[in-house]
């Protein structure tokens, strides 16, 4: 069964939808330059309201490891997904579970996954000055070459309309979507959450 998660989320109600929707982990982003950026404060009251079994995850880009540390501690988060330049000792000595972000633009960015010794590799488009939930899409003849590294989880430019054949060529362990399934930056298109989830979990059934 592949694995979804519904990232950007904002709100307890945005939260809570993907949750009744049927999605197996629900992320957060700690990065002042994103549109969809949280406080620890406010995602520590939502994820106090998650059922068991959802995993919570904590999305960083080039942050100290103690601040990392620190919030997954208060908000009750499983994993870190780290979306900046976080080379394989950081994510080793971060002592936390780690998702890692790469993000591809060609063969030699798969090459660099060799030394991480992490959870999953989350793979989304490189777009210039962005760090992630651009909704541009890559190569994913990319991310099948990259399964040889361990489990991989596909992410951007995913959508209702093309998650299947993304998730027919790949195979991925799971899938990560964000902006593809929203009305605006940071506040999500409900009927969108249902019908990506639904989608997913159809072919896999």
């Amino acid at each position: 069964m592949i694995r979804v998660k519904i990232c950007g989320n904002v709100t307890l109600k945005d939260t809570m939808a993907a949750v009744e929707a049927g999605a197996d982990a629900v992320g957060f982003v700690f990065h002042a330059q994103s549109p969809r950026g949280v406080s620890p404060k406010a995602v520590a009251a939502i994820v106090s309201h998650l059922p068991p079994l959802v995993t919570a995850v904590g999305v960083f880009v080039n942050e100290k490891p103690d601040t990392v540390r620190q919030i997954m501690s208060e908000c009750g988060l499983t994993y870190a997904q780290l979306h900046g330049d976080e080379s394989p000792q950081y994510c080793a000595e971060l002592r936390v579970p780690v998702l890692k972000g790469i993000r591809v633009r060609s063969r030699g960015d798969v090459s660099v996954l060799a030394p991480y010794r992490v959870k999953a590799i989350l793979l989304d488009a490189y777009v210039e000055g962005a760090a992630g939930g651009t909704g541009a899409t890559f190569d994913w003849d990319l991310a099948v070459a990259a399964k040889a590294w361990g489990p991989i989880i596909l992410a951007g430019g995913l959508t209702p309309d093309n998650v299947v054949e993304a998730i027919s060529q790949v195979q991925p362990y799971g899938v990560d979507v964000s902006s593809g399934v929203e009305a605006a930056p940071g506040v999500k298109d409900h009927a969108k959450v249902r019908a990506f989830i639904e989608k997913v979990k159809c072919w896999s059934a």
